[in-house]
């Protein structure tokens, strides 16, 4: 390497040396800046200690790193980051506020950089030269340490939840089980009111990358649904394996739910998640009993093909109720819909539009008007189907509206292959549907 070349990289030790001799006055500058620009990162003194030495070591690594150009790979966190980490997460501090932590941090530690090189002094292509390097250097440190402590916090998210939650899981299976509660010691125990309505759901991730923490995920999205749906106290959650919890969201006195809304929470958080949900009720016997229909409502989900992101028991009751037996189900829509039970697109658009003629009341016009058809279409899309499936509409009228909701939320489960190898499109161009 030339002496020209080298110059940056001398500039740059030369003032990290100059940097590292007020190591203890510059991290105290930053950890106080993070206190005034973080407020959820002030949880207390212990861990705000850490929070310091996690400064101090992140600085001084990156310092030693500039005097004596040390590349960059097999790096590993500073303990105190580590620890501050896995702190943030036994207390529930969002891993955002983390990350937000080091984004701010590095630039009040940049701007400690920018001054002390602007004071050594050295000629303008030098010290462009080691400003670019002293910015490549640092935001590659950052960005590879800020990666390792998202995994160090979601690893002890997952493992302090099933810390945590070990004795609530036990009594919630006890209440489960109809055992005989004491509620007060119960409630206690859980710290959820069961004296209130509740929601109840199943939520699983159907794949798990290595390294992913299931829980912690499922956990998070719990309660980004009771924020949106404006719970009054914390939801309840109960894993039950690396990647599948049950939870309860209380509703206090309310009785109201917005699907849509709770599906975009899943869509927009999670969307590898699925979530199957019960329906509001009361009271202990409404605990369980939200929780057994969303058990139910989860048979279904995990039967469909495609899958969704959410499936409300409410909507999908009949047909969950005969989800025990899915040859049985199958062979029965296929006598109510006969060959409209094909699984192509052509079917399934006369499917769709049959579905919403039977949801309006056989009403042409409202059909139309929520297919954005003209009303002789609809007319010939409902003659069409009749003709398919061999009878009319009003026949059996209760079992078609039941077979088409088989079919809207079972998919290909449920129907029959298409044939010559026709290529099978979903209605709304996705491979999920939403609620």
């Amino acid at each position: 390497m030339g002496t020209e070349s080298q110059e940056p990289a001398r500039e740059l030790s030369v003032s990290a040396a100059n940097i590292e001799s007020r190591l203890t006055e510059i991290s105290h500058d930053v950890w106080e800046h993070l206190l005034v620009e973080i407020p959820q990162i002030r949880v207390d003194d212990v861990v705000e200690g850490i929070l310091l030495a996690s400064v101090k070591e992140n600085i001084a690594t990156l310092l030693h790193i500039f005097e004596n150009d040390i590349p960059l790979e097999d790096l590993e966190g500073p303990a105190a980051a580590n620890e501050h980490a896995r702190r943030l997460a036994q207390r529930d501090i969002p891993v955002s506020v983390l990350i937000r932590a080091y984004r701010v941090g590095h630039w009040r530690f940049l701007q400690w950089c920018l001054d002390e090189l602007a004071r050594e002094g050295a000629d303008d292509v030098v010290s462009a030269a080691a400003n670019r390097r002293m910015l490549k250097v640092s935001f590659g440190y950052f960005d590879s340490i800020t990666e390792h402590v998202i995994e160090v916090y979601y690893l002890e998210r997952e493992r302090w939840l099933l810390g945590r939650t070990a004795k609530r899981a036990a009594r919630v299976r006890d209440i489960l089980a109809e055992k005989e509660v004491d509620l007060d010691s119960a409630e206690a125990a859980l710290g959820y009111r069961l004296r209130q309505n509740h929601l109840g759901f199943a939520a699983w991730l159907p794949a798990l990358t290595q390294g992913e923490a299931g829980l912690a995920r499922l956990d998070r999205l719990t309660h980004e649904m009771a924020k949106e749906l404006n719970c009054p106290a914390r939801p309840l959650f109960i894993p039950r394996d690396e990647g599948l919890a049950w939870a309860w969201l209380p509703f206090g006195s309310h009785s109201e739910v917005s699907w849509e809304r709770l599906s975009s929470v899943v869509e927009r958080g999670e969307p590898s998640v699925q979530v199957c949900a019960g329906s509001v009720q009361h009271g202990i016997e409404g605990f369980r009993s939200t929780n057994r229909e969303a058990l139910r409502a989860q048979e279904l989900a995990t039967a469909a093909s495609p899958g969704h992101w959410l499936t409300a028991y409410s909507q999908v009751a009949p047909v969950a109720l005969m989800c025990k037996n899915l040859p049985d189900l199958r062979n029965w829509v296929g006598r109510i819909l006969g060959p409209l039970a094909v699984d192509n697109e052509q079917c399934a658009q006369l499917r769709a539009t049959l579905q919403d003629f039977l949801t309006t009341g056989c009403s042409y016009t409202a059909t139309a008007s929520n297919e954005i058809l003209h009303k002789n279409t609809v007319h010939y899309r409902i003659r069409k189907a009749e003709k398919i499936m061999g009878h009319s509409v009003q026949a059996g009228h209760a079992d078609l509206a039941v077979a088409l909701l088989a079919v809207k939320y079972l998919g290909s489960t449920v129907m029959q292959p298409s044939g010559g190898g026709t290529e099978v499109r979903q209605r709304s161009g996705s491979p999920r549907h939403r609620h």
